[in-house]
């Protein structure tokens, strides 16, 4: 079973999540384990504070060190007695950028993954230093934290474990699983508004529909994200 847990300070987000569509079905079938871990009972003091101003001056304020260290060690304790090992992911906008291939090798891990959601202003940079195995952004931008990341990467990440998808075929031809985007689908009606199916769909040729879906995929791939034609091969 594919073992994920998320470090946050807003563990209630996932309570919806978890618990409908594929995702709360792969979790009742156990082909999947999420747990929201709360870092804020790891925070210091009375107030058990897990952020402080950052040196050097400038707005907002910085996740300290000693709570993540504390809750990750926790988690990796609780899975050394299971004999499991963690794989420690860092969220954040400096991280690599996030692909169906990253998606691949973090399903394939052996390790349990712990997502460790950023918020405010970022990390103390000794937890990327002295903690994290891995940092991931989502894209160029800045999200408020990174609860809503975890939850992309869950989605993306599950749907490669075996048994999450109803049809295993689902999963085979779609956008990025041998580097081009996918071609354009279709269903009934045959004709919509004036807007009909390719004819070639409606033939029954599998060999003919088969060298349209490469050529359209390759078309798209040109069109939409010529920034991945450097990848592929005729």
């Amino acid at each position: 079973m594919t073992s994920i847990d998320v470090l946050t300070l807003f563990p209630g987000l996932f309570q919806p999540f978890c618990s409908e569509g594929l995702i709360g079905r792969a979790i009742r079938e156990q082909l999947l384990e999420i747990n929201a871990v709360d870092l804020r009972p790891h925070g210091l003091g009375r107030h058990r504070s897990v952020d402080e101003e950052p040196y050097g001056g400038g707005a907002g304020m910085v996740l300290r060190p000693e709570p993540v260290f504390k809750a990750v060690r926790e988690r990796e304790a609780l899975h050394g007695k299971a004999g499991r090992a963690t794989w420690k992911v860092l969220l954040t906008p400096q991280g690599e950028p996030f692909s169906q291939a990253q998606a691949r090798q973090l399903a394939g891990r052996e390790e349990a993954l712990l997502l460790i959601c950023g918020r405010y202003e970022g990390f103390d940079e000794r937890i990327r230093t002295g903690l994290a195995d891995q940092e991931i952004s989502l894209g160029d931008f800045v999200a408020l934290g990174g609860e809503t990341v975890a939850m992309v990467m869950i989605e993306v990440i599950a749907r490669l474990i075996p048994g999450v998808l109803g049809n295993p075929e689902s999963g085979r031809e779609e956008s990025f699983v041998d580097g081009w985007l996918e071609y354009p689908q279709y269903t009934r009606p045959p004709e919509f508004e004036g807007m009909h199916v390719p004819e070639v769909l409606l033939s029954g040729n599998h060999g003919a529909i088969a060298r349209w879906r490469k050529a359209e995929a390759k078309k798209r791939t040109a069109t939409r994200r010529p920034d991945l034609l450097p990848r592929k091969r005729a």
